[in-house]
């Protein structure tokens, strides 16, 4: 497969118009002189060739409309890619690919979407697998604690780029490395991709938190427990002795996600804590927070282990079994420790 990227005229599609989308749109910009881009907008798509910039998300960067092939007819831009970027948020995912009607034998995939499928509870790359027979050597996955508005910016970043396959893996950190942008080879698709998804959900907790007005020391004590129900989950359902869960992709994406003032699962989390609604919250954030829909996929996973995850299981309860955060963080500051 490393000759797969080694090939002459590779032709790269990116499936999503939003924040991540475009900050990624960005980066391939550096290296590809063309790119295909799915919007199912029509109205974006004028914007964009119009003003050279995406209307809704990340306004601050320059898009040339000649080096783009924007279309709204998903199976013409996958039909007429080898590489294909998705990034749609995952909530839109199946409703995105519900329309795929075009093959997916001799593409390669790659995930940028840090969350589930959720209907299926499957991470993005099994879909891809069991759901459209793409092999694992054709999959990779954009892992690391990487904000979009960061990238836009040109601040320095580190991504890890998995693949089941380590010289693969390599491969696809020569398609994102840039002057500030750090790109790192890994091999943990599910590790990479369940503890991405996680992490949200923790970021949910620390929003949460901070919404009901606890302090700094709380949180430390929280994000170390979050950290360690990671580390309990990954080891029992996919154990990998290589796996060094300290590593930026997993615990920098925790401490990123959960800190960050552009994360939208800890600003979701806040407004949670603060008395807001779920739907209120979704309404006035006018954005996805992944967090909300991992945290019932994640739920309904661990009937299958039963892991001990008392801050999963509290975020669960919150958001999908409308429980009273106060009373529920209360509860679970003496299962902390």
């Amino acid at each position: 497969m490393k000759q797969f990227f080694e090939r002459e005229g590779l032709r790269y599609a990116m499936i999503g118009s939003g924040s991540w989308a475009t900050a990624l749109i960005k980066l391939l910009l550096n290296h590809q002189q063309k790119i295909a881009w799915y919007i199912r907008d029509e109205k974006k798509i004028e914007q964009i060739v119009k003003s050279a910039h995406n209307p809704s998300y990340l306004q601050s960067v320059y898009l040339d409309p000649a080096r783009l092939e924007m279309s709204s007819d998903l199976n013409a831009v996958v039909e007429g890619a080898d590489v294909i970027l998705v990034a749609t948020p995952s909530a839109y995912f199946m409703d995105t690919f519900s329309k795929l009607k075009v093959s997916l034998d001799n593409k390669f995939i790659i995930s940028a979407i840090k969350g589930f499928v959720d209907e299926k509870n499957l991470t993005i790359a099994e879909y891809f697998n069991q759901c459209h027979n793409v092999p694992f050597d054709r999959i990779g996955v954009i892992g690391g604690p990487c904000h979009a508005e960061e990238v836009s910016m040109e601040r320095l970043s580190y991504l890890t780029l998995t693949s089941k396959y380590y010289e693969v893996a390599c491969a696809l950190c020569d398609i994102f490395a840039c002057d500030y942008i750090k790109a790192s080879p890994g091999t943990d698709i599910y590790g990479v991709e369940y503890s991405a998804a996680l992490k949200n959900v923790y970021a949910v907790a620390a929003g949460i938190c901070h919404g009901l007005g606890y302090g700094d020391n709380f949180m430390a004590v929280l994000m170390t427990n979050a950290y360690h129900e990671i580390v309990n989950f990954l080891n029992a359902t996919h154990p990998d002795k290589d796996r060094n869960l300290s590593s930026s992709v997993y615990l920098g994406d925790l401490l990123v996600t959960s800190y960050s003032k552009f994360s939208r699962n800890r600003t979701f989390g806040g407004m949670i804590g603060k008395g807001y609604s779920v739907i209120s919250a979704q309404i006035e954030m006018n954005m996805v927070a992944e967090g909300y829909y991992a945290s019932r996929c994640i739920y309904e996973i661990n009937k299958n282990f039963r892991i001990d995850m008392p801050i999963a299981d509290a975020v669960y309860m919150i958001l999908y079994k409308q429980k009273y955060p106060a009373y529920v963080m209360k509860q679970l500051e003496d299962k902390l420790y």
